[in-house]
Order: C-alpha cells, then sequence, then structure tokens
C-alpha cells in the first residue's frame, strides 16, 4: 500500500467539497486524475473510501478513517517543514520535551527561561500529557525526551533526578478538615472537591486512584489552573488535591496543606530518555542544565522511597 501526501491532500479536498470534480479542482487536478488515484486508494486498501449519491460522494467509515490519519499526516509534514526551515535561519536545535502538569505549570518556567535566554539558537515545544503516556511515548521513540511522575514503571528507561513534588490536601483553615495533621486518600472520597478541568493530567491522576477505591469523587467547581482552584477552596467550597508548590507560589493564608499518607501522593518529577548519552548535544546540555543529576542506570526505577512502596502505585498515574 503506497500513498503519497498527493493522494492524501485529494482525499480530504474531495471530504471537504463534497464530490470528487469539485476536489479534484481543489488539488489542481483533472477528474480522470483524481478517479483514478482514489481508485488506486482503494484497491490497494481492498475496500471503499466512498459512497456515489446523486449529487456527489459521501465518506464510508473507512474513508473516516482515512480522512482522520490523512490529517494526522499532514499536519505532522506541516511541522517538519516548518522546524527544518529554522534551521536554514541559523537554528541549532530544536527541543520537544513532553512533561505532566506540575512540571509545566509549576517547575518548568524559570528554569527554562533561564536555559533559553542563555541559548538564542534553541528553540523549544513542551506539551502536557499524563506520565504513563510520555513513557510510552519515549519508548515508542515518539519522542526523545520527558519529564514523568515516579509513580510510573520506568524499566528500560534512564531517569534524572528533576525534582521533588509531593500532593497534599488543600482545605481551608476554617475546615473541619483542617485540624488533621495527614490525611489518607480513602478518608476523603465522599468530600467535596475543586478540581482542574477535563483534560489535566493531574485531575486524571488523582481520579484514576479514586475508581481504583470503586469511588467517583464529588466536584463542586473545576477550573483551569491552580490560582482559581486554591482562591475557591480559600473561600470554603471544598477540598483539593494540589502539588504543595501550587501552594507555596500563592498568597491564600487562609488555605492550609495537609500531607497525604498515600505512597502515590510522595513523588518525585524525574527527566526520562532511552538513553541520555545517545541524545543530540544541545539536548544533553539541556539536561544537564536543568536536572544538574546523574543519571541512573537503564532497566531499573529512579524512585524516592524503597522499592517496597513502588507496589503501592498504579501505573496509570499523571
Amino acid at each position: 500500500m503506497r500513498f503519497d501526501f498527493t493522494d492524501l491532500r485529494l482525499f480530504l479536498h474531495v471530504q471537504q467539497a463534497g464530490s470528487i470534480t469539485a476536489g479534484a479542482a481543489r488539488s489542481h487536478l483533472t477528474l480522470q486524475a483524481a478517479s483514478e488515484r482514489i481508485r488506486g486508494m482503494e484497491e490497494a486498501l481492498g475496500v471503499a473510501l466512498l459512497t456515489r449519491v446523486s449529487n456527489g460522494v459521501t465518506l464510508t467509515e473507512a474513508g473516516f478513517a482515512l480522512a482522520r490519519h490523512a490529517n494526522t499526516l499532514l499536519q505532522q509534514r506541516n511541522h517538519m517543514q516548518s522546524e527544518l526551515q529554522q534551521f536554514g535561519n541559523g537554528l541549532r536545535g530544536h527541543i520537544a520535551l513532553l512533561c505532566n502538569a506540575s512540571a509545566l505549570s509549576l517547575h518548568l518556567p524559570s528554569r527554562l527561561s533561564d536555559y533559553l535566554l542563555a541559548h538564542p539558537r534553541i528553540s523549544l515545544s513542551v506539551s502536557e500529557k499524563p506520565s504513563h503516556e510520555i513513557v510510552d511515548a519515549i519508548k515508542n521513540q515518539r519522542t526523545e525526551l520527558g519529564i514523568v511522575a515516579d509513580s510510573v514503571p520506568l524499566q528500560g528507561l534512564e531517569t534524572r533526578e528533576f525534582c521533588l513534588d509531593p500532593l497534599v490536601v488543600a482545605a481551608a483553615v476554617a475546615s473541619p478538615w483542617a485540624a488533621s495533621p495527614v490525611l489518607a486518600f480513602e478518608a476523603l472520597l465522599d468530600a467535596e472537591f475543586v478540581g482542574l478541568n477535563l483534560g489535566s493530567a493531574l485531575q486524571e491522576h488523582i481520579d484514576h486512584h479514586a475508581r481504583q477505591r470503586g469511588k467517583r469523587l464529588n466536584y463542586r467547581v473545576r477550573l483551569n489552573d491552580f490560582p482559581a482552584l486554591i482562591g475557591l477552596i480559600q473561600q470554603g467550597l471544598g477540598i483539593g488535591i494540589v502539588p504543595e508548590k501550587a501552594l507555596a507560589q500563592t498568597d491564600a493564608q487562609q488555605v492550609r496543606a495537609i500531607s497525604l499518607s498515600d505512597a502515590w501522593a510522595q513523588r518525585h518529577l524525574l527527566l526520562c530518555a532511552r538513553q541520555f548519552s545517545a541524545l543530540p548535544g544541545y539536548l544533553q546540555e539541556f539536561v544537564e542544565q536543568i536536572s544538574g543529576r546523574q543519571a541512573s542506570a537503564p532497566d531499573a526505577e529512579h524512585h524516592g522511597e524503597p522499592q517496597s512502596d513502588q507496589s503501592e502505585k498504579e501505573a496509570a498515574a499523571k
């Protein structure tokens, strides 16, 4: 099966226009050439991609699947061209970094600003994903470098300590919860929560641990960022589970941080790669500057707790 970008672009134009004739015109192809290309795709796949109707064509189920993949491939091609063109303009390197929510919003900004100011010929893109997805992307060579919580299996990867990032319960000082020096997650499952919006890797991590206990957390309100979340907790609208540093960076004097006793909350953030020494030189330099720690051996998990604690952690961590 061989498709080129002209085939994929033509197919998307046919989808958008609703006819092969109009799709061919948008692709600057003759109707005969366009029809032959689409017929060739259908023969190569052994499945119909279009259904002919009186006023044009519609996509079959296979056609919709092809359109979805075609969009992804063409977007990746455009991104590749844009990135490579930057090298022609004097760029030395591009860093694509995947990281979890805490690293992205709480720990990275100051370190990245210092690094980028000192390296004007390096560009950077940072994307937020749950830790288990980052590990999967690195192992399957879809990306080279990530920052993850240490609660995911890391066998086969090298890691470096990035920072400590414990999760705590945030509660208004007037809340009954605030009287406890330490809390277990199990005790909080029926409480009213203030949380981050759907799609947040951290909130997915917390919700995962609730589901493991057969519960769904009761969210009074969900927001986009830590300052807004902590502000509503301060008003007594519920409790939240947040990185300890999120509280330290706000001026919420009426919110108390209460330690969580669960092993998964006592976490470290780690830089990870398949092999740090195999990274391009500018990426190795980047790792050295934002971590300042030695790499662990591959096939070993780098954790801040004894190995026995690891068994209490689930793989689908934030």
